[in-house]
């Protein structure tokens, strides 16, 4: 580190050790050593937009991002940055005609050649945090937004797989303790705000079509299987049974709308087996694509479980620490998890009744009980 003492500071590390140890459930211990070699300092301390900024967002090929964007766009206008993590090139997207307030924030490690490396994948949490904080910064911006509606942020941490730790990725709890990190570390307070908490994603992708840019939601990509697992005579797909792609067609259902022919792998939900919902030339079927389309059903299947009565405890329980992230009541807290987990219930039955009755999706869950 060029500043090793300030990243040593018990107030920066130990919340960092806080927001690392609490997002992966491991116990970190991390060294700051001094550079060998100095790097340029930067020739702008800020970014110049034209503007006051407000808030920042990460952006990604993903559809919440894309919906929240342009809902929240709707208020802040050029006041909203939005922030592409990585090397992609900026987004060119224009309303009537005027770009969007767009900045890229560039990254690169140097590979360390070692085994013990962290391998849940709950660290690409903190990456989207830290670098959307950073911007903030970059930017004097007091807001992140934080795109993922109640399913994607709330239901991880609800609907754990088997007796693996909760996924707090996108969670109140987290990113509170990323605020703490990032205020120490830059000595800037930033906020992270989370404007589709309490909605499904459906509903916010319903809300996103009332816009002028409606369109633009069928260009997004929720999958995150890569083109090794996904792909198609040479063209990147997406698998269409995994967690991420059940939750997207769920929500474009609920939203009441119709995505096009031949951008899934697994292309007829409403097939008696998973065989013969696949695509007839994909090659890479397997055992594992079987556990994974399994494992995506039935994550949806027992977040709508946890509506119901039985799961009232539990909810409870999440309504106490939710609250206390937030700044609200339990009671506040437990009524709108309960309220966002029943409409996504509902959703869920709708999406299932749409399959048919001979559908192997509806055959994994409790409708078929």
């Amino acid at each position: 580190m060029h500043d090793p003492l300030r990243w040593s500071d018990p107030l920066v590390s130990n919340a960092l050790h806080d927001a690392l140890g609490f997002l992966t459930g491991d116990f970190w211990t991390l060294e700051f050593v001094q550079r060998s070699k100095s790097v340029a300092a930067p020739i702008q301390e800020c970014l110049p937009f034209p503007r006051p900024t407000e808030a920042v967002i990460a952006y990604s090929e993903g559809m919440d991002s894309l919906a929240v964007a342009g809902l929240a766009g709707k208020t802040l206008g050029d006041k909203l940055v939005r922030v592409r993590v990585g090397s992609k090139a900026a987004d060119k997207t224009t309303i009537d005609g005027q770009p969007l307030p767009f900045a890229r924030v560039p990254y690169r490690f140097k590979k360390i050649k070692t085994s013990n490396r962290e391998s849940s994948a709950r660290t690409r949490g903190f990456k989207f945090a830290l670098i959307s904080g950073l911007a903030a910064y970059l930017a004097d911006a007091r807001q992140i937004l934080v795109p993922e509606s109640g399913q994607g942020s709330i239901g991880p941490a609800l609907v754990t797989v088997s007796h693996a730790y909760p996924d707090y990725r996108n969670h109140p709890l987290f990113t509170k303790r990323m605020a703490r990190f990032l205020a120490a570390l830059l000595k800037n307070p930033v906020e992270f705000v989370f404007p589709r908490l309490w909605n499904t994603k459906g509903e916010t992708l319903r809300e996103f079509t009332t816009l002028s840019e409606s369109e633009t939601w069928k260009t997004t990509r929720s999958c995150w299987r890569d083109e090794r697992w996904s792909a198609l005579d040479h063209k990147h797909l997406q698998c269409g049974i995994c967690a991420a792609c059940m939750l997207r067609r769920m929500s474009v259902h609920a939203a009441g709308l119709r995505e096009e022919d031949g951008i899934y792998i697994c292309t007829d939900l409403s097939a008696p087996s998973l065989d013969a919902a696949i695509h007839p030339d994909f090659t890479r079927n397997s055992r594992a694509f079987e556990q994974y389309a399994i494992a995506g059903t039935l994550h949806l299947d027992h977040m709508a479980d946890m509506a119901g009565a039985n799961a009232r405890p539990a909810v409870q329980r999440h309504a106490i620490l939710t609250g206390m992230a937030l700044g609200i009541s339990t009671a506040d807290a437990e009524d709108k998890i309960i309220g966002m987990l029943e409409r996504h219930a509902a959703e869920w039955s709708n999406f299932l009744d749409g399959l048919g009755e001979n559908s192997f999706i509806r055959k994994w869950t409790r409708a078929s009980q």
